[in-house]
């Protein structure tokens, strides 16, 4: 019932195209931030390219973004496996055309900062800065991707595959993730500041990812009236695997009874709901507010604070 939210636009309208734009765009500034502010100060911000500069370190002859093609393939046939078809051709085109971008990119400009466009952004002595820039460019990109109902790959599916089987918040489960690559970075490169740096550029990028998805908080809640509810229902239960509750209400005006659905979801599902709503019901009424401290199934376990 659901299948066309995988493919929410028509093809070749103005939404398609923009859709596309935005994994073009995305991939492009996630390379970008690497390529000219990440890799060559050897930063590891967590993530499948974060393994690939660590990897990059120990066998320099091939390439980061060549480590992060190596790594994705597995993981997206692993997801395609675990999750089926919810892992469409935006993420396949993402996941596959952003180490590509890295490697063309590499070539052209170089990997020596001292070099690198004649060395106008060499940042070898200010690499706080390279980690702030570097982390807006990721964020921006990583934004511009998930707005497409896509994902950029890598840890993503890792993380997403934890949640499936055990539960945990995927944001919880892509911090644990992400926190094992930047040690192994610290481990491998044997430089204390780089879970320092790292940490700057994941929280920069993840600031940027809320600014892109216009949102400050990693959940949203959401109130809805339709008269649709029972699709919208069954979006969220059978393809968000999420849960709600119907709140009964009566309207102001009308004085006639509505169920209205009372829903918390992830930032990143937050687009697949709106554009499923928008076809089924343009005049659907929908307030999404920012969550925080959420407590219960599928997010934090409500437990008593000392």
């Amino acid at each position: 019932m659901f299948d066309h939210i995988l493919f929410p636009y028509k093809r070749f309208s103005l939404r398609w195209f923009r859709s596309w734009a935005y994994i073009l765009l995305g991939s492009l500034s996630i390379s970008a931030g690497f390529v000219l502010f990440i890799n060559p100060y050897r930063i590891v911000p967590g993530g499948i390219y974060g393994t690939g500069i660590v990897l990059h370190y120990l066998f320099p002859n091939i390439q980061v973004g060549t480590f992060g093609l190596i790594l994705d393939i597995p993981l997206l046939l692993i997801a395609f496996w675990v999750f089926g078809a919810k892992f469409g051709s935006r993420t396949i085109v993402s996941a596959l055309l952003t180490p590509l971008m890295m490697n063309a990119l590499t070539f052209c400009v170089g990997e020596d900062p001292a070099t690198m466009l004649h060395g106008s952004i060499n940042l070898s002595n200010d690499i706080l800065l390279s980690c702030i820039f570097g982390g807006m460019l990721i964020g921006l990109g990583m934004g511009l991707i998930i707005r497409t109902h896509a994902t950029s790959g890598g840890t993503d599916i890792i993380a997403m595959i934890v949640h499936k089987f055990t539960r945990v918040p995927v944001p919880r489960a892509l911090l644990i993730v992400d926190s094992c690559v930047v040690l192994l970075g610290l481990f491998v490169l044997r430089d204390w500041r780089i879970p320092l740096y790292s940490l700057i550029t994941i929280y920069v990028s993840t600031k940027m990812v809320d600014y892109v998805l216009d949102g400050a908080g990693s959940n949203k809640l959401l109130f809805i009236i339709s008269e649709k509810h029972e699709l919208i229902r069954g979006l969220i239960i059978e393809k968000l695997d999420r849960g709600g509750t119907y709140i009964h209400s009566t309207g102001m005006y009308s004085m006639q009874d509505k169920d209205m659905i009372f829903v918390v979801l992830d930032r990143s599902e937050l687009p697949i709901v709106q554009d499923y709503i928008r076809q089924i019901d343009p005049r659907a009424f929908m307030v999404v507010m920012d969550a925080h401290e959420i407590y219960g199934e599928g997010f934090k376990p409500l437990i008593e604070k000392e």
